[in-house]
């Protein structure tokens, strides 16, 4: 790694990383749009992962999210634990698209789950949280029979507004944003960059080479690479 770019690193107080499927893709968990991505082999993925799937055809949600949205044998990467000491020197938060639970096995401390967590679940009859275990067990709350659903954020639904307030509360105060492993296509979350401090400085770490429409740096490399080499100071 080249020593001016470490040095960005050890200089900032108020990283925010930006990170997409990319950075799961290591620890085993396939990302949604690539060649062997989650929607290439299922013409209907979005609509299996909308509110309207939901409702009308429960059964069907959950065969989905069951056969292809849980991998519970999964561990965090070298990306989520350099990230996460970074949050635990209260230097940096990730705001992430994931929604695989990694980051919080990794012990992170600001971390905004942006579109929630498919290891989070409740029942949509009382609002009770269950156990993921029981959810892929039986897709029924044993205590009133309800539907349980994990708390994630389905097409036609909307954004959590609490992590909006914190993420655009984050990207005002940064001064390094690091996006990681995603494209930044998908929004509202690529809006994000919109409410970026305009002067802070902004590092891509990406497969896919990024178009900004501003100065940034771009590292187009193997995320866990990039990684490895980061040394985390305290």
């Amino acid at each position: 790694m080249e020593a001016s770019l470490q040095a960005t690193f050890d200089d900032a107080k108020h990283i925010v990383f930006l990170t997409g499927a990319g950075v799961s893709t290591p620890s085993g968990i396939p990302d949604y749009r690539s060649k062997n991505g989650l929607y290439t082999g299922h013409r209907n993925a979005e609509y299996y992962l909308s509110h309207a799937c939901l409702v009308q055809e429960p059964e069907v949600f959950y065969d989905y999210v069951k056969q292809n949205l849980y991998y519970p044998d999964a561990k965090p990467n070298v990306i989520h634990e350099k990230q996460a000491a970074l949050t635990q020197q209260d230097r940096a938060m990730v705001i992430t698209q994931n929604i695989d639970n990694l980051y919080n096995v990794a012990h992170t401390k600001h971390l905004v789950e942006f579109h929630g967590n498919m290891y989070q679940v409740h029942c949509q009859v009382c609002g009770a949280k269950v156990p993921w275990q029981d959810y892929l067990q039986d897709p029924h709350h044993d205590a009133d029979g309800g539907w349980l659903r994990p708390d994630v954020v389905l097409y036609d639904e909307g954004l959590n507004e609490l992590n909006i307030q914190r993420s655009v509360a984050a990207m005002n105060q940064a001064d390094l944003v690091v996006i990681v492993g995603t494209s930044m296509r998908v929004y509202p979350f690529a809006g994000l960059l919109d409410y970026r401090n305009q002067l802070a400085k902004v590092v891509v770490v990406n497969q896919e080479k990024l178009d900004l429409g501003f100065d940034y740096t771009m590292v187009q490399a193997d995320a866990t690479a990039f990684f490895n080499e980061l040394q985390v100071r305290g």
